[in-house]
């Protein structure tokens, strides 16, 4: 069994681990050509080429702020759907969830004076946290994500399997919120 991580994007980040947790594959993968739909197809033929029956699967989910979401929602769709027509099970996780996992949040600085860190600042922060963590670094944020998620997987099966996971507790409550979702609340119709 593989413990795999992916994250959908233009360069998609793709992560799988073994059973102790060693790194067996770590790619970032871009599809054929700059011009779409050949780049996203290829790029989604791709991810699926290195998927594997019987690997435990998580996914990151859409990010609500991206500049670029039509075309992200295109990837990540096309992967969620070649997954679903290979009969493979995946687990999404909100991108919140993915930093969280870590221990990093979108804040720093002391209360009341706390800024919100911005792109490629957030991004290394992860990335800091992954490579302290874990010992494990790649030059790409794509990669680090879908590293964070493979390692998400093997909480989650342990989990399912076993009932207990040894963690920090911002871990637990990660895998809690992806075994125990709560419900979306009902939208409240107004009476005419």
């Amino acid at each position: 069994m593989r413990f795999v991580g992916i994250d959908p994007s233009t360069k998609t980040g793709f992560v799988a681990l073994d059973e102790h947790g060693e790194v067996l594959v770590v790619k970032e993968l871009t599809g054929l050509g700059k011009e779409d739909p050949k780049r996203m197809a290829t790029l989604i033929d791709d991810v699926m080429r290195h998927v594997q029956k019987d690997d435990y699967i998580v996914i990151e989910g859409f990010g609500y702020a991206s500049q670029q979401a039509i075309q992200l929602g295109g990837i990540g769709w096309g992967i969620r759907m070649s997954l679903l027509r290979r009969g493979l099970n995946y687990y999404e996780v909100a991108p919140n969830s993915v930093k969280k996992y870590v221990g990093v949040s979108d804040w720093k600085g002391e209360p009341g004076s706390k800024v919100r860190l911005q792109g490629k600042e957030k991004k290394k922060v992860v990335m800091d946290a992954v490579r302290d963590i874990y010992g494990f670094y790649y030059n790409s944020d794509n990669v680090m994500d879908a590293y964070i998620m493979a390692r998400i997987a093997m909480n989650l099966f342990l989990a399912e399997e076993t009932g207990a996971v040894l963690a920090p507790k911002h871990q637990l409550e990660v895998i809690d919120t992806i075994l125990n979702p709560k419900p979306k609340a009902k939208k409240s119709r107004k009476a005419k």
